[in-house]
């Protein structure tokens, strides 16, 4: 399938919303873009492996390698659809996990009491990891500063290792994520990249940084080829029809979950960074690539994403009272927010990082290439 670049900042995808605001759009002689045949083929690849995959061999094999152990399997769980509905999956299907949380000073009340309600329905335990706030609010603001649009890797990054860490603590073989093609696999690299590369965030915050990193969990090749050696980490989502909408009814229904209005707005700092953050300085909507997502896996028509999408972000009150809440908690002035907004906006390429070291370069070139 032949591409072509197109400088017009208002063309946008004929099959799904993304556009010309992210600056690496390529789109056929059809107008559809390159990120919904990367979504296709995933969701292909997907598929296949769905074929193959026999759900309860699975369920009998994790149960079997669970026995004498606490727990069959680790579940992460944010409070999110889809970390919710795999725990109650896992539940349903006379599986114990154990849910855990990660902490990092910015659940909202709502998260906090939808995983309240659905771990006490289902009987199932939790273990919460508590960041230390000092550092952790010290890396986000780093990353502010350093102008890129990537600031919520901090959190990201450390969740692998995290579960990874307690799997390996109760000897659990299973680490299933709630992380799913049918939902996640458009994600432009000019909107957010580096999630797993350690020497950028290293590196954004050995320049931007006060306070030093002593607890931060994070992750390296030799621990990430260490823990896939010992564990199973499993994307559960891929291997069912999943279908988030009618995840969220039954959620709804059975464990009184309320609905976030946007994905992975249970954190007050998601919420606030994609709907004030990314559009307001970088120019960049991520409700595109969610709702194209769900129209290239079929699970919502163009039509009614493009309704979604044409209501407003935020309304102009509430963004007031995220931001004196978000400077208050970050212990920074509005002023010294607004100059932060102000700075030229910078990539992930304006960094060191192992994906842009040598090495990092040619493979890049390589599976661009490919």
């Amino acid at each position: 399938m032949k591409y072509s670049s197109n400088s017009d900042k208002k063309k946008q995808c004929t099959r799904c919303l993304m556009d010309t605001t992210d600056p690496d759009i390529l789109f056929d002689e059809k107008g559809i873009c390159n990120h919904c045949k990367e979504a296709e083929r995933k969701i292909k690849i997907v598929s296949k492996l769905r074929k193959d995959f026999n759900f309860s061999n699975f369920i009998f094999q994790l149960k079997k390698d669970g026995r004498g152990k606490e727990y069959d399997c680790i579940v992460g769980l944010s409070g999110g659809v889809d970390s919710c509905y795999v725990i109650h999956l896992m539940k349903t299907m006379g599986v114990r996990p154990l849910a855990v949380h990660i902490d990092n000073g910015w659940n909202t009340e709502l998260a906090v009491q939808n995983i309240k309600n659905l771990l006490e329905r289902l009987d199932v335990d939790l273990y919460t990891y508590v960041l230390n706030w000092e550092e952790f609010r010290d890396l986000q603001l780093a990353f502010l500063k350093a102008s890129t649009p990537d600031s919520e890797i901090p959190t990201d990054h450390m969740i692998r290792p995290i579960l990874s860490m307690v799997a390996d603590y109760y000897n659990v073989k299973y680490v299933i994520f709630g992380i799913n093609s049918a939902t996640e696999s458009i994600l432009p690299k000019a909107w957010s990249y580096g999630h797993n590369d350690w020497k950028y965030i290293k590196g954004i915050h050995d320049r931007f940084g006060t306070v030093p990193l002593k607890t931060y969990v994070y992750h390296t090749r030799m621990m990430s080829y260490y823990f896939r050696e010992k564990q199973k980490w499993f994307y559960l989502l891929d291997y069912i029809d999943y279908n988030k909408n009618e995840a969220k009814k039954l959620l709804m229904e059975k464990y009184a979950w309320r609905d976030y209005g946007g994905k992975h707005y249970e954190s007050f700092y998601t919420r606030f960074y994609q709907s004030y953050i990314l559009p307001e300085k970088f120019g960049f909507d991520k409700r595109k690539m969610h709702l194209s997502n769900l129209i290239v896996s079929g699970q919502i028509t163009r039509d009614e994403a493009i309704e979604i999408l044409n209501e407003p972000l935020y309304e102009e009150e509430q963004i007031r009272r995220d931001i004196e809440y978000f400077c208050e908690k970050m212990d920074i002035s509005e002023d010294e927010f607004q100059k932060i907004m102000n700075l030229p906006t910078k990539t992930f390429d304006d960094y060191p990082s192992y994906e842009n070291d040598f090495i990092g370069r040619i493979k890049r070139r390589f599976n661009k290439d490919k």
